[in-house]
């Protein structure tokens, strides 16, 4: 695709170098970037460009480009925003997976962007973020779904607005009630409490009361009688009825449109397969709530602005529900539009031509732009991701004997060496909800523990019918997919159990569980925000390594330490760990080579230590078989000394865990 400097807007120079997000909002038909204290906040007169990079193990760097449309924006916002989501898919070397969201409709990849969620206010450019401090307090209704990512959306505040399927939060000037539909889940309650704390936190600054209103309380209840009361007193409520957000789009047809000068004309075939698409063109994939706009290697800069026009003229028919728009450029198709065709090549020849993302590169660092984040990012070696969604519900559980104490939120990523725990991940399936079982075994962990997680985690797992995956882990051994759904994991020493605890005495060994008024020294490695470690080691010299960074700290007193091998990106991880282990204490940064007296004073004095980095086991290949019995087929699954039964109804969610590394 050739591309010269006029096609690419200058507020997009320098974007997508590092992981993180970066937002422009639409303002007299040019992006301008936000400040990122107000990322998240979102006005519904105003369309917006959203940039996500995530920064991947082999040091290239994956894009995601959003263009977020408010209801209330003008189609001129909204038309520019598609065309400049075009072109900071060009500034970043044209191979991005871009998508369309509107305003109550976005995607849950978006929704996983800002946590809790995001409730867009009234206003737009021109009123700019004066408008809604400017009025009195305003009684809100809110409307909650989602039991991994909420989708938050105000409804007409009345009685018909509300029903007995989803949570409702009211939002009044001195008290927030948050109304459990009486077909709710848990986990949709747990998540609305959080859309509770956001709201309490935005909009009243912390000082408000919160109440729980439970579909079908007695009315003797004050709380309930008090919410009930802003609907003009109690009455029983209307079944749910059918809005034009539950709507999908009926038996449509999938079909494939190629766009000329601007024009999308339907393709005939028989069937769809890849031999349809020509490198020289851009065509429409319309699969009715999806439409995917696939751009050629070969196309023009206004060949892609032209296509995407046609895909929003396509989508804003009268007839036609909200449909979402993905857009794929030739040979970085994503699984989801690839599925769509009868048949598809496990490796599709592309040839990139010299006015690829090398190109973009050399133009932009002509004219005085740092290229480095670009010229990084090579497709070739991108490294396959993770079979597994990280937009689901965790719950963790640390044995003790024969029973499991549920931690709370906070605490569910800190794990002791000497302890076992269970975990229950819930994810969204093809139809319905997916979960995973698995026990994680600290190093130090006594036997009778290890048993009696084993016993817990299958009385789980019986209790979910057996139709649930299930994974074993080990301290030291933890595949990728663990430190994605977890995120942020710190493995201290020791451990809490009465086992753990009885064993260490009956040893007549020190207990070396972690408190935070002794020295205590963290390893920090992981690949970027999404997957961090700490992971306590000795407190001598001797455990540092200089391809890594280190916490250490002694009460107040905190030192980081950024060995001679590491990079920025490990450095940014030290930080966001600090915020963890010691938060709201002024870190003293030492260099390897430059450390002051009491650094070492701390850890006992100086010492040699190494400076490679601390390799894995070689992983070797599971093998699996099949048994026919009377009763049914199962399945074995035989790995690193492990054997593991399931029926093939679990086969699916296995494999989006990834079964190699379990």
């Amino acid at each position: 695709m050739a591309v010269s400097m006029r096609d690419l807007d200058s507020a997009f120079q320098g974007a997508g170098q590092k992981a993180g997000l970066e937002i422009w909002r639409i303002e007299n038909f040019r992006p301008v970037p936000i400040p990122k204290s107000s990322y998240g906040k979102f006005f519904t007169g105003d369309s917006y460009v959203i940039l996500k990079t995530t920064a991947l193990k082999n040091g290239s760097l994956r894009h995601d480009i959003h263009y977020w449309l408010g209801k209330d924006t003008t189609q001129d916002e909204a038309g520019t925003a598609a065309i400049k989501t075009v072109e900071l898919d060009a500034a970043l070397g044209g191979r991005a997976v871009q998508y369309r969201e509107v305003q109550g409709h976005e995607t849950e990849k978006f929704l996983s962007y800002f946590k809790p969620c995001i409730i867009p206010q009234e206003g737009g450019v021109a009123s700019g973020f004066k408008h809604a401090e400017a009025e009195e307090h305003k009684t809100r209704l809110f409307v909650c779904k989602g039991k991994h990512v909420v989708h938050v959306k105000e409804v007409l505040f009345a009685r018909s607005s509300l029903n007995h399927d989803d949570i409702f939060i009211l939002d009044t000037k001195s008290k927030i009630f948050q109304f459990n539909g009486s077909n709710s889940s848990i986990q949709e309650r747990a998540k609305a409490l959080e859309v509770v704390q956001y709201i309490k936190d935005n909009y009243h600054d912390g000082k408000c009361e919160v109440a729980a209103v439970e579909d079908g309380r007695l009315m003797a209840d004050p709380e309930t009688g008090e919410f009930w009361g802003f609907f003009g007193g109690f009455a029983p409520l209307p079944k749910k009825t059918a809005s034009d957000e539950d709507k999908t789009v009926a038996s449509h047809p999938t079909r494939l449109l190629c766009v000329e000068k601007g024009n999308a004309e339907p393709v005939e075939a028989d069937s769809l397969t890849r031999e349809l698409l020509d490198t020289n063109k851009c065509y429409l994939l319309d699969c009715g709530i999806e439409v995917f706009v696939w751009m050629g290697r070969n196309t023009s800069l206004d060949e892609r602005k032209a296509a995407s026009g046609a895909a929003e003229e396509l989508v804003s028919g009268a007839d036609r529900p909200k449909s979402h728009i993905i857009r794929v450029i030739e040979g970085f198709e994503t699984v989801m539009f690839r599925s769509k065709f009868d048949s598809w090549p496990q490796t599709a020849e592309v040839t990139v031509s010299e006015d690829g993302r090398g190109k973009v590169a050399a133009l932009l660092k002509r004219q005085g732009v740092n290229v480095k984040g670009l010229l990084k990012a090579d497709p070739v070696k991108e490294e396959p991701q993770p079979y597994i969604d990280c937009t689901g519900n965790l719950q963790v559980w640390r044995v003790n004997g024969q029973e499991k104490i549920l931690l709370p939120a906070s605490d569910q990523s800190k794990l002791y060496s000497g302890d076992c725990y269970i975990f229950q991940y819930a994810y969204p399936g093809e139809d319905k909800e997916e979960y995973l079982i698995g026990t994680w075994f600290g190093k130090q962990s006594v036997e009778d523990d290890r048993v009696s997680a084993v016993s817990l985690a299958s009385k789980m797992v019986e209790s979910l019918k057996f139709m649930t995956a299930q994974a074993r882990i080990y301290e030291g051994n933890e595949p990728i997919q663990f430190y994605l759904i977890f995120q942020s994991v710190i493995v201290y020493k020791g451990g809490l159990s009465d086992g753990y605890k009885k064993h260490i005495a009956e040893k007549e060994v020190p207990d070396e569980t972690y408190q935070e008024d002794v020295v205590a020294l963290f390893r920090i490695q992981g690949s970027g925000p999404d997957n961090m470690q700490a992971i306590q080691v000795d407190a001598v010299a001797s455990s540092l390594n200089s391809s890594y960074c280190y916490i250490l700290h002694s009460g107040s007193t905190v030192f980081t330490w950024t060995g001679s091998l590491t990079t920025s990106d490990s450095h940014e991880l030290v930080e966001r760990q600090l915020d963890l282990i010691k938060p709201n204490l002024q870190s003293k940064p030492q260099k390897e080579g430059t450390e002051s007296e009491q650094f070492w004073d701390l850890l006992g004095g100086k010492s040699e230590y190494s400076s490679q980095k601390i390799g894995r086991e070689a992983e070797t290949d599971p093998h699996l078989f099949s048994c026919n019995f009377s009763n049914g087929m199962w399945m074995i699954l035989s790995m690193a000394g492990e054997i593991i039964f399931f029926s093939p109804k679990i086969v699916f969610s296995l494999f989006i865990l990834n079964c190699k590394y379990l």
